[in-house]
């Protein structure tokens, strides 16, 4: 993302630095392998907390998302799936390191920095301590020191002092070329996501409710930003993905977008935003079931299913509200709701199965075959408000994505 205030390297290979370690990367297999944190924890002999840090380390680091949540479980990405057999290699490599070359029992992989690995190989090849660390441009006690940790977390002396430098004990000889083969897996990883790095360097990346469909509000809002960015800044990738009103602050607390557009008017403090739209609700159904409720919205709300979105979104926020509003405790408890994510199914459980639901009236009037609709009172409409961080480049293009959303719908 184009945001300079990050300051990342253009290598992700030279992202590891003090970042990862041979532990992160067996509790990320381990939770590839199992499926889930807390069983890589119990695997592990390690708290859910430090497993569940070690995988955000590693995503952060080769800026790919390795898993994704299907209800309750957590399943790796399609992108972590073409990259599990090299994090398996190298978690293997990594465990035979921890566990001194095999020579004592599997237990907690220390925490052995691939920085400290690297420099265990550069002195390895180069014999001499004072020049490598003047290469890398550390101070000799620094490293001296740094080796010396490396020593002791792998349990066995890695150089003896010679004439001109350091020579490798038998023990380093052997782990020498094991060190460089986790190098060379961490390499193939980091470089397999480097074009998406350098991609996303220039990307940014707006999260959306999901639109009704493709004659909906939002969908034309959305098309129309994208041709005018696409027309105002060539070298500047816009990225849009459609998701739920939690999870989309959820990714801007996360910087996995960089604005987003809910169907909510409140938004949390740490956000700044502009009101993009509001449309009245309305009730959806079939026409003669509506025709016949005679102003009588209880009965009909408490004896046919109402389709709605999940709890996550804002929409279902305001179905929730006009039911409350309309419905006793008593009535509320006869309900029938369908919970489903997506808008098309819900439009067509309501044009061809006999539900109800509550959706934005304009979006619903331009749907082939329309269902009937109520329009419900004023208090009940869809707010889709444009959110960012409250920070000046961020803000700037928030307002730029703003102007252009709202020219692209005026009515020509």
């Amino acid at each position: 993302m184009p945001k300079s205030e990050q300051g990342r390297s253009t290598s992700l290979f030279e992202a590891w630095v003090d970042i990862v370690d041979i532990a992160t990367i067996v509790l990320v297999d381990a939770t590839l392998r199992e499926g889930g944190i807390r069983r890589a924890a119990k695997l592990s002999g390690r708290p859910p907390s430090s497993v569940s840090a070690a995988v955000r380390r590693f995503e952060q680091t080769i800026s790919v998302p390795l898993l994704r949540r299907e209800g309750a479980m957590l399943v790796p990405t399609l992108e972590a799936q073409a990259r599990i057999a090299e994090i398996a290699e190298a978690a293997e490599t990594a465990t035979l390191l921890a566990n001194g070359l095999g020579r004592r029992r599997a237990g907690l992989i220390p925490p052995v920095s691939l920085a400290a690995l690297d420099r265990f190989v550069k002195i390895a090849r180069n014999g001499s301590i004072r020049s490598v660390a003047r290469m890398l441009g550390l101070g000799q006690p620094q490293l001296t020191r740094q080796m010396a940790g490396l020593e002791r977390h792998l349990g066995y002396r890695l150089f003896e002092r010679a004439y001109h430098g350091v020579v490798c004990t038998e023990e380093a000889l052997a782990a020498l070329p094991l060190a460089e083969k986790l190098l060379q897996s961490w390499g193939r990883l980091t470089r397999a996501s480097d074009d998406r790095f350098r991609r996303d360097a220039t990307t940014w990346r707006l999260g959306a409710v999901m639109p009704l469909g493709p004659e909906s509000e939002i969908a034309r809002m959305l098309a129309a930003l994208t041709a005018a960015w696409h027309a105002a800044r060539p070298r500047q990738h816009l990225f849009i993905s459609s998701t739920t009103a939690d999870e989309l602050i959820a990714g801007l607390k996360s910087r996995r977008f960089d604005a987003a557009l809910l169907d909510v008017a409140d938004f949390p403090n740490e956000f700044e935003g502009r009101l993009v739209s509001e449309t009245p609700l309305a009730l959806a159904g079939a026409a003669g079931t509506l025709s016949e409720i005679s102003g009588d919205f209880a009965h009909l709300l408490c004896t046919t299913p109402i389709a709605v979105p999940s709890a996550k979104s804002g929409l279902r926020r305001e179905a929730t509200r006009f039911l409350e509003d309309t419905l006793s405790e008593s009535e509320r408890r006869r309900v029938t709701l369908i919970e489903v994510d997506s808008i098309p199914v819900i439009i067509n459980l309501v044009s061809h199965h006999g539900y109800l639901s509550i959706l934005p009236e304009s979006s619903l009037a331009r749907v082939h075959r329309p269902p009937a609709m109520i329009r419900l009172a004023p208090a009940y409409k869809q707010s889709l408000t444009l959110v960012w961080p409250r920070k000046a480049l961020w803000a700037q293009a928030g307002e730029a994505m703003f102007r252009m959303m709202k020219n692209g719908t005026r009515p020509q």
